[in-house]
């Protein structure tokens, strides 16, 4: 018959024993035996309230639930016509996107006469990828499939706060133009 270290409600060590005495032991305080780390040798057990020990399992495992930021991909579409206006305006949503964590698929997409000149959309995915550069990792390089050419941005760490800053720093520069 194989032994278990026991350990009490206190923290106290009871030492080695067979697992009966343990399991009477914990009857006779109104509590379980509970296995902690089976892998030790001898295996480690606990006299504890199980159900209160489940109650901390799952408190901690909301408590972390909480905590984590979730990731969303966004995507922005992109014609191989786009306007300067339109082209800065969506870029603009990018850099914010990417500021809130965020990951970003771009995306060009051909119609018609515009698929026999993929090298457009490449040009301007990478000028895009140029232009963010400072705030932006390339997660998956830009690739052709089908009517579209695609790329996955991911955002560095710290770019939120060179978003800021850049912003910042055009907002003071079009007051300084006035």
């Amino acid at each position: 018959m194989r032994e278990i270290r026991v350990i009490d409600d206190d923290g106290q060590q009871l030492g080695i024993m067979p697992p009966p005495q343990a399991l009477a032991l914990a009857k006779s305080k109104g509590l379980d035996l509970v296995e902690i780390s089976p892998t030790a040798v001898p295996p480690v057990c606990r006299i504890m309230d199980f159900g209160k020990f489940q109650y901390e399992q799952q408190k901690k495992a909301r408590s972390a639930k909480k905590h984590q930021k979730v990731i969303l991909v966004k995507e922005i579409k992109f014609r191989p016509k786009v306007d300067e206006h339109d082209y800065q305006f969506k870029k603009k949503h990018i850099e914010r996107f990417l500021a809130e964590g965020d990951k970003v698929k771009a995306t060009i997409f051909f119609r018609g006469r515009e698929n026999a000149h993929p090298e457009i959309g490449r040009r301007i995915i990478d000028r895009l990828l140029d232009e963010v550069d400072d705030i932006a990792v390339v997660e998956s390089s830009p690739r052709q499939e089908g009517n579209q050419l695609h790329t996955i941005l991911a955002p560095k760490p710290g770019a939120a706060k060179r978003v800021a800053a850049k912003q910042h720093d055009e907002a003071e520069h079009e007051r300084e133009a006035e």
